[in-house]
């Protein structure tokens, strides 16, 4: 079985379009935009909706369904399910379907999907059959078949000139240019370009929580949406001529556990030599997506992976897997009848790179009003806090301020860029009119780091065979993090 469809909604909760649901009654795919409308609604927040919902049946003889639903900027996608479907499967069709677009569209947004009606249109005839089975999802494929907005194709449409018939004929390019002509489906055939070079971004990602005692609970590098999270190595390599086949190794390949690749990578030289061997598609894509393990080694001994859950030796191992958080936050906050104060201070613990763009964020609770902070480095700075739907307090000269949206409660603390071993401070106050102030027990801490990597990984070589150029390589790194840290 595969998935019922797809639903795009607007800010609104309206439908921006659909997928044809040829198997379902017309009101199948309106009862899960209402069950999705009527749970928005009634949550305090919209991040409290489940990410699945249970829909009933529109008739007797009906089987229930459900309702996988995720949020893109102000819109919401939508995608039913029934039967024997995992909605794991939902999900990431959904964010297949959201690169594609991402990679169509830039920046995603219900004006921009309305102004490019046709395209998502056909977007969702080619990606997804009648059955609810996916189809063309590979980016490279699908431009051969639904060309990209610009402004020359719409002045072309107007005038009704076949522009697709056109670049699918494979004019200019011999007879094995057209659509689907390469044997190799993420990579064009007949590829020239006059300069040629691919970069490597490898981004990693820190997740912590930090209880109250400033001990980590859990620190692990990750980035992912399923069972296993772990980094992202993002590739780009728009101007590579022709089919070159790539060897990608690495001094240290040993810290790269639970690993998940793209499928240009080829499995054997990876188990092999724990290099990547692979011929790269033309364009942005994911190479691979692994876990850091400071503990890998261990890891690799035979045991297999989850062996013994809940075991001391589990925990212990997990322990081991801890990564240093790079900054150490002290808060005190008191509390009173009607009033709360706080003072937070935060000191990066680094000694040659900067924190940048760091934010701390607090929910200061229902009623929380009349905010009044000092954003300072050392001594100086100074905030003043307003009466608007954003408050907002700018440091003296120090790169640091702080803003109060009063829509959600929540005083968000940024810094530009926090240098190694500096020391930043907030300090403020609010108040509530008729209870007790409830602000979050946990800060939310967000930043990063340029040409840096929590696990030090570096690439040995990059070998381009099957094509006579020598191609122009860089490998760049960026460490960014997501902490929780509760007092």
């Amino acid at each position: 079985m595969g998935l019922d469809g797809l639903i795009l909604l607007d800010s609104n909760g309206r439908s921006i379009i659909q997928s044809g649901f040829r198997s379902t009654s017309t009101a199948y795919p309106l009862l899960h935009i209402d069950a999705v409308n009527n749970a928005l609604s009634k949550a305090p927040r919209p991040g409290d909706v489940d990410p699945v919902i249970y829909v009933n049946s529109y008739g007797i003889e009906d089987a229930p369904s459900a309702c996988c639903h995720v949020q893109v900027a102000d819109m919401r996608f939508l995608c039913p399910i029934s039967g024997d479907v995992d909605p794991l499967f939902g999900f990431a069709f959904l964010q297949t379907f959201i690169g594609i677009l991402h990679e169509y569209f830039g920046t995603l947004s219900s004006a921009t999907l309305k102004e490019n009606f046709d395209i998502v249109y056909q977007l969702l005839e080619e990606t997804l059959d009648s059955g609810g089975h996916p189809l063309t999802t590979s980016p490279n494929a699908l431009r051969d078949i639904v060309l990209p907005p610009s402004l020359l194709n719409k002045l072309l449409g107007v005038a009704g000139a076949n522009f697709t018939a056109t670049i699918n004929s494979s004019a200019g390019h011999g007879a094995s240019a057209g659509a689907f002509a390469s044997p190799i489906p993420w990579r064009k055939a007949g590829l020239r370009y006059t300069s040629n070079e691919i970069f490597f971004d490898m981004v990693e990602e820190l997740k912590a929580i930090v209880n109250r005692n400033g001990v980590p609970l859990t620190s692990n590098v990750q980035v992912g949406y399923l069972a296993y999270h772990g980094y992202t190595y993002y590739s780009k390599s728009h101007f590579f001529t022709g089919t070159p086949d790539c060897l990608l190794s690495f001094t240290n390949p040993h810290v790269l556990v639970d690993c998940a690749f793209h499928p240009c990578v080829r499995l054997s030289r990876w188990s092999r030599d724990k290099s990547f061997s692979f011929v790269p598609p033309d364009g942005k894509f994911i190479l691979a997506e692994y876990r850091y393990s400071p503990n890998a080694s261990s890891l690799s001994s035979g045991r297999p992976v989850g062996a013994s859950l809940g075991s001391s030796n589990t925990v212990a191992v997990a322990a081991k897997d801890n990564v240093p958080i790079p900054f150490v936050l002290k808060t005190n906050f008191d509390i009173e009848d009607n009033t709360a104060s706080f003072d937070v201070t935060l000191t990066s613990r680094l000694n040659a790179r900067s924190l940048e763009n760091v934010v701390v964020e607090l929910s200061l609770g229902e009623g929380a009003t009349a905010i009044k902070c000092i954003a300072s480095r050392g001594t100086g700075g100074l905030g003043r806090g307003g009466i608007g739907s954003m408050d907002m307090g700018i440091g003296a000269s120090n790169g640091a301020a702080w803003a109060f949206d009063s829509r959600k409660r929540v005083l968000k603390w940024e810094i530009a860029n926090a240098p190694p071993s500096s020391s930043w401070n907030l300090r403020g106050s609010f108040s509530t009119q008729s209870k007790m102030p409830r602000p979050s027990h946990a800060l939310h801490i967000r930043y990063e780091i340029q040409s840096h990597t929590y696990s030090s990984l570096k690439v040995e070589q990059l070998k381009i065979t099957g094509e006579a150029y020598k191609p122009y390589k860089g490998v760049r790194g960026r460490a960014i993090g997501n902490v929780e840290w509760r007092w």
